[in-house]
């Protein structure tokens, strides 16, 4: 699944009239990245909700046959943040672990190795913090991830592998993914990795110039 639903208050103007995800990244829509990383790594469906300009988004990617996957839409009528919106689409994510990508994040990483653990409710893939961040969202230890407390920790990256019991017991709305990552954490169901490669948190016309720097370096 990839989260697409966000405005991008902060990347207005360039957001008023397109949404995030379709903003070029070396001349490419920046969830069009997440696309082909993902079909490389021989992922063939895709969930892909949406809330802001949404029609933009189904109009622009489709039924994603040109890059041979399958798009299924999952429209917000309104925002229902990353957990609600998760939830909303579980019906089509299934009864198995899912890859969960954010759409507003560019990336480097090989989608192809991410698996979740017998016994956990996520796998999730943490970065260096960035210059913009100074605490991190978790600590990582032997491949445990835990809530920070005093620790500086590590910035969750927004690539995860997700299994739908991480869910039970909420109910449709909007909420967070956070609260449940971390209670998950305190089980002691949550494991992890730190990816050392290119990634950016796309959320300022200043880091999209970044992305697109480092795509056309790379």
């Amino acid at each position: 699944m990839i989260l697409a639903a966000g405005k991008g208050e902060r990347m207005r103007p360039l957001t008023l009239t397109t949404p995030k995800p379709l903003l070029p990244v070396a001349g490419r829509p920046l969830i069009e990245w997440h696309i082909e990383a993902l079909a490389r790594a021989g992922i063939g469906e895709l969930v892909i909700n949406h809330a802001w300009l949404g029609e933009q988004l189904e109009a622009a990617l489709g039924d994603g046959s040109r890059w041979g996957v399958r798009i299924s839409w999952s429209p917000e009528g309104e925002p229902l943040e990353t957990g609600g919106g998760i939830h909303r689409a579980l019906p089509m994510l299934g009864d198995e672990p899912f890859m969960l990508v954010n759409g507003d994040v560019w990336t480097r990483f090989d989608f192809s190795h991410l698996r979740l653990a017998p016994g956990h409710l996520a796998h999730l893939v943490l970065v260096d913090n960035p210059a913009h961040k100074q605490r991190g969202d978790f600590v990582l230890e032997a491949g445990r991830i835990s809530n920070p407390g005093d620790a500086a920790g590590l910035t969750f990256s927004g690539i995860s592998v997700i299994h739908p019991a991480l869910f039970v017991g909420c109910e449709p709305g909007a909420f967070a993914l956070a609260p449940l990552l971390r209670s998950a954490a305190d089980a002691g169901r949550v494991g992890g990795e730190h990816y050392r490669g290119v990634w950016i948190d796309v959320g300022t016309p200043e880091r999209l110039d970044d992305a697109t720097r480092q795509a056309q370096e790379s």
